[in-house]
């Protein structure tokens, strides 16, 4: 669980100064902001961070897909991962907005951040609380809902999690204020290791879901201590009152926002495991959780610095709008390879590496890459937007979003079972969605052209590759060296389409006259993963 998070998620308003309302806050109570560090400190504060938070994201994920390789074969079946799916999209709906928002003030206000610290956690940790009390004595209603009874205990036992990351959300946001990513990086192995023991061990001894939730808690506190030794001092409880309220006026909309965000990943879940019944909902959740691979490896590594980063660009639409392009280019240049080949090679990876059991997973994976790839955008622009103040209309975004995808999902189930959901959230995604983050990022001073000049090369690339996938995979077959053939082949005519933007994305422009002349830092991992 990531405890410095703009959540993976959104919201916003142009109206709004690019500061959040400090004003309430007396001069007596908060420093005068300061001015924005000097562009070529930034960028390379940017850069280390990426780096490392890349690195970080990387060996988790790749020591999460082992793990759910080992379980989904040898341990755990459809019904078991069904359970699992409901306790952790309650989990991750709650975590959306269990401290109000007010965590990301510690990485968004200017001046000194221990002098409204104390408030900070001390509204987290009350506000954590009640939602845990509350989920408790509402688990067996809402794992009935949910068409699972049998996940009323895992809920339990999963969600102290938004207790401990909700005392853990101060001294994780300090980390990410001051992009200290190398210390997050050795807090989270330990957290992968402590975490990832306990789920096997208990998993093998027959605990079912349920070592899901255990392995859950103790990676969770282990968090909790790690950061709050690598933020020395930032565990303080206090309160003023002025602080608290000018904090909840920043924090407020951003949890709404979250929550609605969170929701919009996660409703499906919800509709698959109350209209499907467990098995489907883990062959669902298998595919959703493939399809995620690109956007936790490549997204929450930009994530975790890009709101940090756009914050101090704020004041600068010019640099913001080009550090947001070059963001947006590398991300979508770094993903659209994995969506491809994970879509068009579905059924064989999945074979491959999950055993045929989980075949029927398959047919749900193309299209939920497909909205893997929208999701990194939103995400990234979420982050932007929230950085320029743009948080009530943001807020509307989601909303709409919400409104429109429920209706959409439930028909899609009864018509098409998973599939059917999988291609009602893409349609909701690109036919609506995307279109109204556009005019947003427009108000925001991110024209349509430079989003366009970000996309257009990865966009290309990716047509090339499913043309040569879906044109190879019946002559070579699906053995591995096949698989590993088809892949080659697809990534090098990928490689060669990409090639005319790597100026763009490594942040040099060209002028006409033919010097190079370097671009603003650009708030991202984008010169990291050249």
């Amino acid at each position: 669980m990531d405890t410095a998070r703009a959540p993976d998620r959104e919201t916003g308003e142009t109206s709004e100064a690019p500061v959040p309302p400090a004003p309430a806050l007396t001069a007596a109570h908060v420093p005068a902001p300061s001015p924005p560090p000097a562009a070529d400190s930034l960028g390379r504060k940017v850069r280390s961070a990426a780096r490392w938070s890349l690195i970080n994201t990387v060996v988790m994920r790749l020591g999460t897909f082992a793990t759910g390789i080992v379980l989904a074969r040898f341990a755990l079946g459809p019904a078991e991962w069904g359970v699992y799916g409901v306790a952790q999209t309650v989990l991750l709906v709650l975590l959306s907005a269990n401290e109000l928002g007010v965590g990301l003030a510690i990485v968004r206000w200017e001046g000194d951040a221990r002098r409204f610290a104390p408030t900070v956690l001390t509204l987290s940790t009350l506000s954590s609380g009640l939602l845990y009390v509350a989920l408790f004595a509402a688990a067996p209603t809402v794992a009935g809902l949910l068409g699972s009874p049998d996940a009323a205990g895992v809920l339990r036992v999963m969600c102290l999690c938004v207790v401990i990351d909700g005392v853990a959300q101060v001294p994780g946001n300090f980390l990410t204020r001051e992009f200290a990513q190398g210390k997050r990086m050795v807090i989270d192995g330990l957290n992968f290791v402590i975490g990832t023991s306990v789920t096997l061990l208990l998993a093998f001894e027959g605990w079912g879901a349920m070592s899901f939730a255990v392995g859950a808690v103790a990676g969770n506190v282990v968090t909790l201590v790690g950061c709050g030794l690598a933020a020395p001092g930032t565990l303080k409880y206090g309160w003023n009152p002025e602080q608290a309220r000018a904090l909840l006026r920043f924090g407020l909309p951003l949890a709404g926002a979250s929550m609605l965000a969170l929701a919009v990943v996660n409703v499906d879940t919800m509709v698959v495991g109350a209209t499907l019944g467990n098995v489907s909902l883990g062959f669902y959740v298998l595919a959703f959780n493939i399809s995620g691979w690109p956007v936790r490896i490549i997204s929450e590594a930009a994530r975790r610095v890009s709101f940090a980063g756009f914050s101090r660009l704020a004041e600068s639409p010019q640099i913001l709008a080009q550090g947001f392009s070059r963001a947006l280019g590398v991300l979508i240049t770094g993903t659209v390879p994995l969506c491809v080949l994970l879509g068009g090679l579905a059924e064989p990876v999945i074979q491959l590496i999950y055993g045929d059991r989980w075949t029927p997973a398959a047919a749900a994976l193309p299209w939920l890459m497909a909205l893997g790839l929208i999701r990194i955008g939103a995400e990234l622009a979420y982050d932007c937007l929230i950085a320029v103040g743009q948080r009530r209309s943001l807020f509307l975004v989601q909303g709409l979003w919400l409104v429109a995808l429920i209706p959409a999902l439930l028909a899609a189930s009864h018509l098409n079972g998973i599939v059917g959901v999988s291609q009602a959230h893409v349609v909701v995604a690109g036919g609506l969605v995307v279109p109204v983050f556009l005019v947003a990022l427009g108000r925001g001073g991110i024209g349509v052209g430079r989003i366009a000049r970000a996309c257009a090369w990865p966009f290309l690339g990716g047509a090339v590759m499913a043309a040569v996938v879906l044109g190879l995979e019946p002559r070579f077959g699906d053995s591995r060296l096949a698989l590993l053939a088809i892949g080659t082949i697809a990534l090098a005519g990928y490689t060669v389409c990409v090639l005319p933007s790597r100026d763009f994305l490594r942040g040099v422009d060209r002028p006409h006259r033919g010097r190079h002349r370097p671009s603003a830092p650009v708030p991202s991992a984008q010169q990291d993963m050249r």
